[in-house]
C-alpha cells in the first residue's frame, strides 16, 4: 500500500509528522530514502517533537546511531551513509533487534543496506521539487504498515 503527500512548507511537514507520530505509538521500523537535503532528518526531528522527545535530535551521520529515551516511546535513529556494504552486514542483527518491540526506529540511507533489511518495515521516500516543496511517499511491506498508511490517508 502507498500514500503520497506534498508538503509545501515546514508547517505542512510538521502536520504530517504529528499525524504519523500518533499512528506509530505501538512502534514501527522505518527506512528513509532521499537525496541529501531532501528532509529526512527534518522529518525525524518533527516526529520526535510530536512524541515529546526531550533530547536534541541530530543527524547520526558520524555516529551511525542516536538513541532517544525521553519521549512517549523509545526512538532510535540510524544513518547508513558512511557504512560500506560490509559495514552494514556487521549491524544487520542489531537492526533486526531494533525492529522488534514497542519502539520507533528510523534508518536513513536505507538504500545502502543492499536489501539486507528483509524484515517488516515502512518505507518513506522524500523528494524535493524546484519550488522547495517536499513529496513524502509512504510504502508499507506488511499489515501494520498498511494501518499507518490508512491512518495517514484519512
Amino acid at each position: 500500500m502507498k500514500y503520497e503527500q506534498v508538503c509545501n512548507n515546514l508547517d505542512d511537514t510538521k502536520e504530517l509528522a504529528c499525524r504519523f507520530a500518533k499512528l506509530v505509538t505501538d512502534g514501527c521500523f522505518v527506512n528513509l530514502y532521499g537525496e541529501i537535503g531532501a528532509g529526512k532528518t527534518a522529518f525525524v526531528k518533527l516526529v520526535a517533537d510530536a512524541l515529546e522527545v526531550k533530547e536534541k535530535v541530530t543527524s547520526p551521520s558520524f555516529v551511525i546511531l542516536n538513541e532517544y529515551h525521553s519521549g512517549i516511546l523509545p526512538m532510535y535513529h540510524f544513518d547508513l551513509y558512511r557504512l560500506e556494504n560490509e559495514g552494514v552486514k556487521t549491524i544487520i542483527d542489531e537492526l533486526r533487534e531494533y525492529s522488534e518491540g514497542r519502539q520507533l526506529t528510523f534508518v536513513e540511507w536505507a538504500e545502502f543496506s543492499q536489501d539486507e533489511i528483509p524484515f517488516n518495515h515502512l518505507k518513506i521516500n522524500v523528494t524535493y521539487n524546484d519550488d522547495d516543496s517536499r513529496v513524502y511517499t509512504f510504502e508499507s511491506t506488511e499489515a501494520e504498515g498498511d494501518k499507518i498508511i490508512e491512518g495517514l490517508s484519512r
